[in-house]
């Protein structure tokens, strides 16, 4: 197979003896593949003129290589192999026998050595697709979001690995890093020491390193964009529907969607359907800032701990599908009054997520489980440009599909808003349907009403900070709208809609009185007629 990994580490602030002994740097050349069980056929390390080491150690699987620079304490290694065996598990070992701390000289004190710091990437190298029989990228985690954004980036100040495991449903990958484009490590160093009027010392939380999940290598959330998406997913649907006693949520295993559902003091019962209850317990346990309800009055220390949760192990889709075949078929009390799916992207090319969004049972009985006045609400991955063809045509299949599902099933009204703030890299659409039309009303509040529905709902806080960090009325009357790109795509499928070629507001007003189906899903429509709308207020 034409294809490898390459490792690259550079570490500054090494002891510039060891720095410089050809023999000590061997020594730890062959401790290296000893330990990684790489196979060493042979090596050569030569001494510089003045000063510094270039060795290179040819493997059985490929080579080892490494440079120093004993003056200023800097040495780069790259490891590359052709082998099945990982690299990025050998990272620790590297750090151990590379990252040799300096020695103090006379009357420098111990504390004052700085401890080595050491950047890395790991990339993918050669072809895989095509070579290696009924391989898929997005099967690989290290081909993934994961290889890309994570592991292949060389300049970020941390990187450091928390948990690599898998589930039986999952490879679940968790990272903490500082990304010097938002937090250097000399400020997140400084936030914890205890130096006196220093901001970052006063202020640590504004220094942390970021943690990032990551599911079949690619990105679910993170610590940075927590609030913005969590809140961005929850708040607006709940918020819009008058009094949501009964939530459900499909996903979610890190429990910060049901933290956010559960700071309404309208909850009575909030059930997440999580398929795997790994995810669950490894976020518990590595991600516990997702999960907490420690702030809140009358919730408890952990999300998953409240007891108006309940935390169902289960496939969502049998859950539906079997508790709602028909809206006639169930007990009203069972209905819940806002359906949040925070679940698998519908623009990854994995089966089970195609399934997730174009089940015609399944979406029926989303559509079934809500009550008269119920709200669905879905994310739906990265936002559209005004470069991308139709979503029927285009990457965004999946998503054209669930809105004409959610059209056919009967849901009555439809919008689409954006997040710019997840950390995805892009901004994250969001759809919220709703089963009866009339709820837009609640949905185009002005920011002071939903303000005002803000301060009557949410819990208090013990701290007495506020419970939100990203929603609030304004940031509400901001997704009312659908951005301009997903008007221009609407507008390029295949058959142009007739109101794309309206100029005037009335040809629009026409439009939607003459058939009221048109505004189920429509972009063009809400948005020239809704700027109308606001308009006309201002003009009052």
């Amino acid at each position: 197979l034409p294809a490898g990994q390459h490792l690259l580490v550079d570490i500054k602030d090494v002891d510039s003896e060891f720095l410089n002994s050809e023999e000590r740097l061997a020594s730890a050349m062959i401790d290296l593949t000893n330990e990684s069980k790489l196979t060493l056929l042979s090596y050569h390390c030569h001494s510089l003129v003045p000063i510094g080491v270039s060795c290179a150690g040819v493997l059985l699987e490929s080579h080892v290589a490494f440079h120093t620079w004993p003056l200023e304490g800097v040495i780069t290694l790259d490891l590359f192999t052709c082998g099945g065996g990982k690299l990025v598990p050998l990272m620790p070992l590297i750090e151990r026998l590379f990252s040799v701390k300096q020695t103090p000289s006379e009357g420098e004190n111990e504390e004052d050595i700085p401890e080595p710091t050491l950047l890395w990437a790991h990339k993918l190298r050669g072809f895989r697709e095509g070579f290696a029989p009924g391989y898929v990228r997005t099967s690989n985690p290290l081909d993934e979001g994961l290889g890309w954004s994570v592991l292949g980036r060389l300049d970020f100040d941390m990187k450091r690995p928390l948990l690599s495991t898998k589930t039986a449903f999952q490879h679940v990958d968790i990272y903490e890093v500082l990304d010097p484009d938002h937090r250097d490590l000399e400020s997140y160093q400084m936030s914890l020491s205890n130096t006196d009027g220093a901001y970052e010392s006063m202020h640590p939380e504004l220094f942390i390193p970021n943690k990032i999940l990551f599911l079949d290598g690619v990105q679910q959330s993170t610590l940075y964009g927590d609030a913005p998406y969590h809140e961005s997913i929850v708040h607006p649907a709940m918020f819009t529907h008058e009094n949501p006693k009964r939530v459900a949520i499909i996903g979610g295993g890190e429990g910060a969607t049901l933290r956010e559902a559960l700071k309404h003091n309208t909850v009575e019962k909030a059930v997440m359907i999580e398929i795997d209850e790994d995810v669950v317990q490894l976020s518990r346990e590595y991600l516990k800032e997702w999960s907490d309800c420690s702030d809140l009055v009358g919730s408890a220390n952990d999300c998953f701990e409240d007891p108006r949760a309940e935390v169902r192990y289960e496939d969502a889709t049998q859950y539906f599908i079997s508790g709602f075949p028909t809206d006639e078929a169930v007990n009203g009390s069972d209905k819940f009054d806002v359906i949040v799916m925070d679940s698998l992207d519908p623009n990854v090319k994995i089966s089970y997520a195609v399934d997730l969004y174009s089940n015609d049972a399944y979406i029926e009985s989303l559509y079934n489980g809500l009550t008269e006045s119920g709200i669905l609400v879905i994310q739906l991955g990265e936002s559209n440009t005004d470069d991308d063809p139709a979503d029927e045509v285009g990457k965004f299949e999946n998503r054209a599909i669930i809105k004409e599902k959610l059209k056919e099933v009967g849901f009555k009204s439809m919008h689409i808003y954006t997040e710019e703030h997840c950390e995805f890299q892009w901004p994250w659409t969001i759809l919220v349907a709703f089963k009866d039309a009339n709820t837009k009303q609640n949905w185009h509040r002005s920011a002071a009403e939903t303000d005002l529905e803000i301060r009557k709902r949410l819990l208090t806080t013990k701290s007495g900070r506020p419970a939100l960090r990203n929603y609030d009325g304004a940031t509400h009357y901001n997704y009312q709208l659908p951005p301009k790109s997903f008007e221009i795509s609407y507008c390029r499928q295949e058959e142009t809609p007739d109101e794309c070629a309206m100029l005037t507001t009335d040809e629009f007003v026409g439009v939607v009185e003459e058939d009221d189906s048109s505004i189920a899903y429509n972009p063009v429509v809400e948005r020239r007629l809704n700027h109308k709308v606001k308009a006309d207020k201002l003009a009052m």
